[in-house]
């Protein structure tokens, strides 16, 4: 059965163990966690002491609140600099160190740097990328931690074709992908039906949001950045799942009629969409209780 999740990127104002307890009093099942590399305040730092780690743990193990992702904003590996690529595949293996302490089974990674203006007319930077996840793949299994790749902007799996594709290059059994409807609407992609139907038995996390869009038609923006799009380009509203235009009961059908039982992860865009959608005390209730009808609406497994 799936499951939902709070992701920390709604809660820009909260201090992380204020968000433990908040996910918790909303009745979410778990929590995706940002690891920090920019001063993010509502996350866990990649650069950390072993104590902070283990509070961390007892803080989580006392709400009996699960972590459902760890979410870093690393991105060189399809660096054609070997000594930089090498040391973005280093720091993420710090990250999935603090998943194997959290018994966390998930991590979102991005697929690469492939910003607007990037090239590749020999294949070498997808190579790289290959090579970057295949070594960490090997440096999750022995714990079946899984590398979850996400349809984003920005990167070298922006669409479900060009993401499974890259899947199946890589072909490592923990390296797989991150389905996100609304970053494929964003580019703009593929609709839910061929999205999921092309990505299906790889999509090993989802993460759940909604939009609309700001000329009332899908417009690709400029991407000069991974992690999200300069105000100026944006070319969507983030709005509260339910209240824009994917339709959430038709792609968890989906995804439930294709075997998918992991979690849904509310990424509520507080972080960067502070413009488009009030604080999480007054959106993510409703988000949550829009997506617990989903759910419910789910044929009984």
């Amino acid at each position: 059965m799936m499951k939902l999740a709070g992701h920390t990127m709604a809660t820009p104002e909260m201090e992380l163990f204020e968000a433990i307890d908040y996910f918790k009093e909303l009745g979410l099942d778990g929590i995706e966690i940002i690891i920090e590399t920019d001063g993010f305040k509502c996350s866990f730092p990649l650069e950390h002491k072993a104590e902070e780690l283990e509070a961390l743990k007892a803080k989580l193990d006392s709400v009996d609140l699960p972590v459902a992702a760890l979410t870093p904003y690393l991105n060189l590996f399809n660096s054609l600099d070997e000594a930089e690529r090498q040391q973005e595949c280093e720091r993420f293996k710090r990250v999935i160190d603090i998943a194997r302490t959290l018994k966390c089974k998930n991590i979102r990674a991005y697929g690469g740097k492939f910003v607007d203006g990037e090239t590749d007319p020999d294949g070498r930077k997808k190579d790289a990328l290959v090579r970057s996840m295949r070594e960490l793949g090997d440096y999750c299994a022995p714990d079946g931690i899984r590398i979850c790749l996400e349809n984003h902007f920005g990167t070298m799996t922006t669409t479900a074709r060009i993401s499974m594709d890259l899947v199946k290059e890589i072909g490592h059994p923990n390296v797989g992908i991150l389905y996100d409807q609304a970053n494929l609407a964003f580019f703009p992609a593929e609709e839910y039906e061929e999205a999921i139907d092309l990505q299906e038995g790889k999509i090993y996390y989802v993460h759940c949001k909604d939009l609309v869009y700001r000329y009332g038609v899908p417009e690709k923006p400029v991407f000069t950045m991974v992690s999200h799009v300069n105000p100026d380009d944006r070319t969507v509203r983030s709005r509260i799942p339910g209240e824009g235009i994917l339709d959430w009961h038709a792609i968890a059908r989906k995804l439930h009629d294709t075997g998918y039982d992991g979690w849904l992860s509310l990424e509520y865009e507080r972080r960067w969409g502070n413009q488009d959608l009030p604080d999480a005390v007054e959106g993510l209730p409703r988000a949550v209780a829009y997506m617990r009808k989903v759910l419910a609406g789910l044929p009984a497994d």
